[in-house]
């Protein structure tokens, strides 16, 4: 047993002075990159300094925990019971949000252990990538909540189905003794072309007669908090 805890304990890492400033310079560089990526990339309602802020900081720091950490064994499974008990609470409004805080994960730990040219060539793909398809916007669509008389329910249906030229999908019909309640998802694109028209669709629904209420929703794939 103590051969194995001497063992175990000489196999902390033996890195100099100049040695942790090229880890730290590699990382805080490289973590500039991924701040600029998510600056540009971000299409999001509310863009969050802060968030691209703290992408810098932890990219470093987990370039300063794996210089720590190097080949201990010991020291790894300590992180990993230390950082087990800690409860991250911080909601994800995007899912493209994990990935960067993934990126600045790995890229770090490829700085701290030394991995300068797979940790650049990495960053340097995924940086192309997020370029390129990063400010792919969110799928848009609209729901449209119609609650009406039961007497009525067919010339409701042909108004949306006229309306939208057949475009309008009924995803949920409510019905009760009195009231019927219709929920239909379109597109934006088909909502802005059947707006077009000499009346809108609340109009068009209005003249029908016997309208409780019409409720229009965005609907996109972001995920709130």
């Amino acid at each position: 047993m103590r051969e194995l805890l001497n063992q175990l304990s000489e196999q902390s890492p033996n890195l100099t002075l100049p040695d942790i400033l090229t880890n730290l310079l590699a990382a805080t560089v490289i973590a500039f990159a991924i701040f600029i990526s998510y600056w540009y990339t971000h299409v999001g309602t509310a863009y969050s300094r802060k968030f691209n802020v703290s992408l810098i900081t932890l990219t470093i720091l987990t370039a300063t925990v794996m210089m720590v950490i190097g080949n201990n064994i010991a020291l790894s499974l300590g992180m990993v019971g230390a950082l087990s008990i800690v409860r991250f609470r911080t909601a994800i409004k995007d899912s493209r949000d994990t990935t960067y805080i993934f990126w600045t994960i790995i890229a770090g730990i490829g700085c701290g252990a030394g991995f300068y040219l797979v940790a650049t060539v990495g960053t340097i793909v995924v940086f192309i990538i997020l370029l390129f398809l990063g400010r792919v916007s969110n799928n848009q669509r609209l729901i449209i909540v119609i609650k009406a008389k039961r007497t009525i329910e067919m010339d409701i249906e042909s108004t949306v189905f006229q309306h939208f030229n057949k475009r309008a999908l009924l995803r949920v019909k409510n019905t009760t003794e009195e009231s019927i309640e219709w929920i239909y998802e379109l597109s934006r694109k088909a909502y802005e072309i059947g707006e077009k028209k000499d009346q809108t669709i609340t109009e068009a629904l209005y003249l029908v007669g016997g309208i409780d209420y019409v409720n229009i929703v965005t609907q996109s794939d972001e995920i709130s908090g």
